[in-house]
């Protein structure tokens, strides 16, 4: 069983400051959660830092991401290392994940740039409904969506700051390994969970 953060940013973001080696040693530090997205927007060399850091750490698994700014919404893609061709649009995005094997997921799709309903016609593996910086309400409003589809639910973070809350993970029944843990989410044996107590990155 692994617990992973499905939405983690670093200040390879242009709205994020949260170093990579500090990333690393909070998640090293860590008592539940050894597994990491790296979910920069637009741009994956923040994957390529915080996993040459990680790289010492036998139990701690760095999964390559991106959340992409798409012309309908944002989205993320994980298990890729590159980013996709543009035009960025959803259709084209969720192609190039399911031809490199990876996830499309829509994060937090009631907030912010998020896909909200369109996602009913996308082809979506997954769906964030919990983010720990989303509003209760928008998050039922986004496990709502993922059960009327019949899609995975995951949870991020979504930290971007030292200080943001760092209190939701998802369970993922996997081996430790990004491939196996891609491939549990993709088939559902996957939930989220809020810690009893927040931790603050």
């Amino acid at each position: 069983m692994i617990c992973a953060d499905l939405h983690f940013h670093t200040y390879y973001s242009p709205d994020a400051s949260t170093r990579p080696k500090t990333i690393v040693e909070r998640l090293d530090q860590n008592p539940t959660v050894k597994a990491l997205a790296i979910t920069d927007h637009n741009t994956t060399e923040g994957y390529e830092q915080v996993r040459k850091l990680a790289e010492p750490y036998e139990d701690i698994i760095i999964i390559p991401g991106v959340e992409i700014s798409a012309e309908e919404g944002e989205i993320i893609l994980l298990g890729i290392t590159e980013l996709p061709p543009k035009p960025w649009k959803t259709k084209n995005l969720t192609d190039y994940a399911h031809k490199n094997n990876a996830l499309a997921v829509a994060p937090h799709p009631y907030r912010g740039l998020g896909l909200k309903d369109q996602t009913l016609n996308l082809n979506i593996d997954a769906i964030e409904i919990l983010n720990a910086i989303t509003s209760p309400e928008l998050n039922r409003k986004a496990e709502q969506l993922a059960r009327t589809q019949g899609l995975p639910g995951v949870s991020g973070s979504d930290v971007h700051a030292v200080g943001d809350p760092w209190n939701v993970y998802s369970e993922i029944d996997a081996e430790p390994e990004v491939n196996e843990i891609l491939e549990a989410i993709r088939k559902g044996r996957v939930r989220v969970f809020q810690m009893d107590k927040s931790i603050r990155f």
